[in-house]
């Protein structure tokens, strides 16, 4: 008996086939760069059989799908191996993420460096084993039995159909079935078991390219309540060089590192005594910061931004009728009470730009109204997802909100995109693409999210729409959007290709209904405006963590919180230089003589371990002849320059951008 089949291999268009009834996916491709395929755009193992009428695709190991099929994989010969070393080992879960894995265990210590290495050596020896994935469906009973040492598992079979059990992919959700995968060796024996939704490779040898790399405690579905185990982290790659050029990649950003940076250069810290994520800036951060909001307050103003000004707390009412209260409750601190009342440190500052709005009368032609402020919101992130100032407590935003009429809310759109586009290239970060975060597609059935259908529909195709016309990749993100409507958010890449969310838009038609917002049109009648967010920076302490791994803490000179350093070759030029500093003090750059007792050569040393952009040096011979020497953060040098010159050119390399 044959079946005919619709096949699409790899860089090949669709193809009709007829092919004998029990032909699997693995044999129509047999191709070990096709990993997994797609039968009627569902992910399926390779050895799953073709039927009549499918449509089959295959899925490379270098797609976004394969890259997870493999982690996946991998994260199954993890646990196997983890298992193999340590017997009492109960098992979690294991998902594929951004560029690895995790598995989640229940061991009697935590894992150490020697542990890595030991998983790593069992992890190869499975791989040689060229043991097959075996899916099998099983009944809820015939898991429990198969699964009965394993508590966790367990639990999840109870879980089977709620969302709850969705993390790890261990859960046919919703499908009413279970399946376990089989590790089976060469011989049919079966070497490991696990409660899997799949799909897996045909077998580990399709495995070339892995490493365990750390490990962290974390709780049992991430519920602090439960137990905490123990999460074991892994990558897997195609290619062994793919793996490595990861690798390098690591090292790269581990020299980067904003945290490690912060300190070394002494921007800031998180002093233990003020509790985690809330940052202090040290004097040096406190210029980079300071630049920051200069400019960013000049580039508002002159995009037709009135500046204003809103308390950090707020009474209870206010936060139930923005909405944050129930829909942003987790987001925020538990509440202060005052004699009966309570108050909530704020999360947001729309609510309090809302009363800005509604404290007098508006006219269409005051429209659009765009209020801004540097404002400190603080939001009660869990302790276990707090990472130095890329995701902190206190969060200090240069929000804005543009109240419109509903037939603008395109071209501020664009006005916005266009503020935040030419912000990230001003700052360097000029690699960027668009994310535009929707409701899900039971979005409209969510608790999630307020508003209707018919409100979300025309929000998101007018965020669509401009995003499109930007010309810019538009990339979609299902559920990502905010409980009072969609975003558009600019995802931006760093120099070594990591890419962070930083500006966003938002489109609410939610709060000024909520809080009673209306202006008089042109025919003299009230009408309700639409309300624009947007955070330029997003979060400035955040922009400032990736500025610093972007930059490796070698800001530009413009930016760089010393811009120039002054080294006497004696002490004797000390006053010589401090009359040069004194001339680029009044023209504004940021100068610092070292008058230190460290030896000349100690003294180049730490400037340029500081990343400053110039250091002016002065000797015998340049004091004679009223010149300094140059020398360069890339440590070149030019010597004999004169005063005036010097001057002139550190100004004209240190201006700030012009638009």
């Amino acid at each position: 008996m044959s079946v005919s089949i619709t096949v699409s291999a790899l860089q090949s268009q669709p193809e009709a086939r007829t092919v004998e009834a029990g032909t699997t996916a693995l044999t129509l491709f047999g191709d070990r760069t096709v990993v997994a395929a797609r039968i009627n755009g569902r992910l399926v193992d390779l050895t799953t059989e073709v039927a009549e009428g499918d449509v089959v695709e295959a899925v490379a190991i270098d797609s976004p799908d394969g890259l997870n099929v493999i982690r996946h994989s991998c994260a199954h010969v993890a646990a196997q191996a983890v298992q193999s070393l340590f017997v009492e080992a109960k098992l979690g879960i294991g998902p594929p993420i951004t560029d690895g894995f995790y598995y989640d265990f229940q061991v009697p210590t935590p894992f150490t460096p020697e542990d890595y290495r030991a998983i790593d050596k069992a992890m190869g020896r499975i791989v040689k084993e060229k043991q097959r994935f075996v899916r099998r469906v099983v009944s809820d009973d015939r898991a429990r039995e198969e699964l009965a040492t394993e508590p966790y598992k367990l639990e999840l079979i109870g879980l089977k159909g709620n969302s709850d059990a969705t993390e790890g992919a261990s859960v046919e959700v919703g499908a009413g079935e279970l399946t376990i995968y089989d590790n089976v060796r060469r011989d049919g024996s079966v070497a490991w078991r696990d409660l899997c939704r799949g799909p897996h490779v045909p077998d580990t040898s399709y495995l070339k390219a892995f490493a365990i790399t750390r490990s962290s405690a974390a709780y049992w579905r991430g519920d602090q309540a439960n137990a905490q185990l123990q999460r074991l982290y892994g990558t897997a790659w195609p290619t062994k060089e793919d793996l490595v050029a990861y690798q390098e990649r690591l090292a790269e950003a581990a020299r980067r590192d904003h945290r490690k940076l912060g300190t070394e250069l002494d921007l800031f810290s998180f002093p233990e005594e003020l509790g985690a994520g809330l940052p202090v800036f040290h004097p040096k951060g406190g210029v980079l910061k300071r630049v920051m909001e200069d400019y960013v307050r000049a580039a508002h103003i002159k995009a037709g931004f009135s500046y204003v000004g809103t308390p950090h707390i707020s009474k209870e009412g206010l936060f139930h009728t923005s909405g944050h209260l129930p829909y942003y409750a987790d987001g925020m601190f538990p509440p202060m009470d005052d004699d009966g009342q309570n108050y909530y440190l704020k999360a947001m500052n729309c609510p309090m730009h809302n009363l800005i709005f509604k404290s007098r009368g508006r006219s269409y032609r005051e429209l659009p109204l765009r209020f801004f402020e540097f404002g400190t919101v603080y939001r009660n992130e869990k302790s276990g997802v707090l990472q130095g100032l890329t995701r902190v407590r206190s969060i200090t935003q240069d929000d804005s909100h543009s109240y419109v009429m509903a037939e603008h809310a395109a071209d501020e759109v664009k006005h916005l995109l266009t503020f935040v586009t030419n912000l990230l290239e001003d700052f360097g970060l000029d690699d960027y693409y668009l994310e535009l975060s929707t409701r899900d597609t039971e979005g409209s059935k969510s608790t999630k999210f307020i508003g209707s259908d018919e409100q979300w529909e025309k929000a998101t195709a007018i965020l669509e729409q401009v995003g499109l016309e930007s010309g810019l990749a538009l990339v979609p993100d299902p559920g990502g959007a905010a409980y009072y409507g969609p975003k558009i958010s600019v995802q931006a890449k760093d120099a070594i290709g990591r890419t962070w969310q930083m500006s966003t838009i938002q489109y609410d038609f939610n709060q000024p209904a909520r809080f009673g917002l209306t202006y008089t049109g042109p025919d003299g009648h009230p009408a309700e405006p639409v309300m624009i967010h947007s955070a330029k920076f997003g979060s400035i302490e955040r922009f400032i963590g990736v500025l610093t791994e972007h930059y490796a803490g070698a800001f530009p000179a413009w930016l760089a919180p010393v811009q120039v350093i002054a080294i006497p070759v004696a002490a004797e030029y000390d006053d010589y230089l401090a009359g040069i500093a004194a001339q680029l003090t009044e023209a504004g750059i940021r100068v610092e003589v070292d008058r230190s007792d460290d030896r000349f050569g100690k003294k180049i040393r730490n400037a340029q371990t500081q990343k400053v952009p110039f250091m002016l040096i002065a000797g015998e011979a340049d004091a004679a002849a009223g010149a300094v020497s140059f020398r360069y953060r890339d440590g070149s040098q030019n010597n004999g320059v004169a005063i005036e010159d010097a001057i002139a050119e550190i100004i004209a390399n240190t201006r700030p951008p012009q638009r």
